[in-house]
């Protein structure tokens, strides 16, 4: 088993779906990323970032579902972060990091389960 099979071993499913996310680790606006994500799930998002977040790091999140509704916003906390393989020295190095929805209203899960399973169906 390689070390992804084990971690694709989740509590909520996810699928691929690059949508915008802007992450915030506190209200100043240079520490706000817009970026987007690697995969989503019901329990959290999985976002690609050029620089790495301290793990259990609390931060801020408003996601564009792409779907004509508001956009989703809420707290998170990282919970798993793995630098990407660099294929030339002048390119940045990337990071998948894993962050865990804290605060989600229930309404949002709603509307990220109901994309989720949509995209599951498609696949």
């Amino acid at each position: 088993m390689t070390a992804w099979e084990g971690l694709n071993r989740r509590k909520f499913p996810r699928v691929n779906f690059p949508c915008l996310v802007t992450v915030r680790q506190n209200l100043d606006e240079k520490d706000m990323i817009l970026t987007h994500t690697e995969n989503i799930g019901v329990g959290g998002v999985c976002v690609i970032l050029k620089k790495n977040l301290k793990m259990f790091a609390p931060v801020d999140l408003e996601l564009d579902l792409v779907d004509g509704s508001e956009h989703l916003t809420c707290k998170g906390k990282v919970v798993w972060s793995i630098r990407r393989k660099g294929d030339e020295a002048i390119k940045p190095f990337f990071y998948d990091v894993g962050i865990e929805f804290l605060d989600l209203a229930k309404d949002d899960a709603k509307r990220i389960e109901e994309t989720v399973q949509y995209l599951a169906r498609k696949a």
